[in-house]
Order: structure tokens, then C-alpha cells, then sequence
């Protein structure tokens, strides 16, 4: 069963850019700043890329790692587990070929993604805010649509897209389980201070 701890604060990975050691070390940071699980999303990297990475991240955190979008991937890269979206291979179908405590993920960003995202171990909710990172994430849905989404499933369920600390505090407040975030942490030239900044917010 997954630990809903474990969702506190999801650090999701920017792109790929530069060097993979600095890059490695910009996620490390974020898990001394207090992120509880890091989410692989690599849009535009190959899926053998992917599973480097991954391995690579791995290899060098201390709290799990799932990857976004292929639950291949994730397997062959050794991961905690996989968040998929509407667009992706199902949750049903990830169950039907996934290890024993394989986390599963799914987004949830409307009425529509209801029935999907019920079978998962733990939805993702949003775009909270509107978000620079995700082209296909959607219209904003605020706090309340937060809160009446996550209502609608018995989950524990984490709020994304353009999540800033104070967004962060009102949505556990409000019942979140935790935060994911990516430039909120990443665009920082210091991601353990942003991620220490999150973790205050959500009390990790």
C-alpha cells in the first residue's frame, strides 16, 4: 500500500539541457530541501534516454522515483513506479503487468478522467495555476476545483501545475496529500532553499 507520505512534495524533473551530472545534482538538492519522491518527466529525450536518466536519478536519491507518462520505462529503468495521463496506457492495463507495489499515478484534471483515475494508488489534480511547463495541461481549476475534484475520488490526492508555496499551504489545507512541482523548485539557481521553501508550506 502506498504510504501517502510519499506525496508530501513531488519534485518533477525540468528538461534535460546540460551536463547529467549537474543535472543530477540540481535533483539531489532538492531531496536534502525535504522532496519526498521525484517525478521523471523527459518530453523530449528518447525512451532509451529515459531510462538512463532515471537509472541515473535513482542511483543517486533516497526517495522513490516513478516516471511520467511509460510504465515501460519505468520498469526498465528500476522505478518506484509511473503517473500516467489521459493520453497514456491506462491504469487498468499497467495493473495488469506491474510488480507487486508498483505505484501508479493519474492525472485528473476534469470529470471526464474520473473513471481512470479511480483505479490508481493516487491522483494528480490541476493545472492548480497556470503552468509554463506542461503544454497540454489545461485550463487552471484554482483551489476549488482542486478540492471538488479530489471529493469526487477516495485517494490521496497531490495538486499540480504552477504550485507556488502559498498555493502549496492552501492545498494541504485544504486536504491535499502533498504538491508536485518543477520550476518552482528548478528555475531557482538554488533548488534545495526553493524545496526547503515548499516543504515549510506544506509541512513536510
Amino acid at each position: 500500500m502506498l504510504d501517502p507520505r510519499v506525496l508530501r512534495l513531488i519534485a518533477i524533473t525540468p528538461e534535460l539541457t546540460g551536463e547529467r551530472e549537474g543535472f543530477v545534482d540540481r535533483l539531489t538538492a532538492a531531496v536534502r530541501g525535504g522532496a519526498t519522491c521525484v517525478q521523471v518527466r523527459q518530453k523530449k529525450a528518447s525512451p532509451r534516454e529515459c531510462v538512463e536518466i532515471a537509472r541515473l536519478i535513482i542511483a543517486a536519491v533516497t526517495v522513490p522515483v516513478i516516471v511520467n507518462d511509460r510504465a515501460d520505462i519505468a520498469l526498465a529503468a528500476g522505478a518506484a513506479g509511473v503517473h500516467v495521463g489521459a493520453a497514456d496506457l491506462p491504469v487498468v492495463a499497467v495493473r495488469r503487468f506491474a510488480p507487486p507495489g508498483f505505484i501508479i499515478g493519474a492525472s485528473l484534471g476534469s470529470d471526464d478522467e474520473l473513471a481512470n483515475a479511480r483505479d490508481a494508488d493516487y491522483v494528480g489534480i490541476g493545472p492548480v495555476r497556470t503552468t509554463q511547463t506542461k503544454d497540454d495541461a489545461g485550463s487552471a481549476i484554482g483551489v476549488d476545483g482542486f478540492t471538488r475534484l479530489a471529493s469526487l475520488v477516495s485517494l490521496p490526492a497531490v495538486g499540480v501545475g504552477g504550485v507556488d508555496a502559498l498555493a502549496a499551504a492552501r492545498l494541504v489545507a485544504a486536504g491535499a496529500a502533498g504538491v508536485a512541482v518543477s520550476s518552482g523548485i528548478f528555475s531557482s539557481l538554488d533548488p534545495e532553499s526553493a524545496t526547503r521553501q515548499f516543504a515549510s508550506a506544506t509541512g513536510t
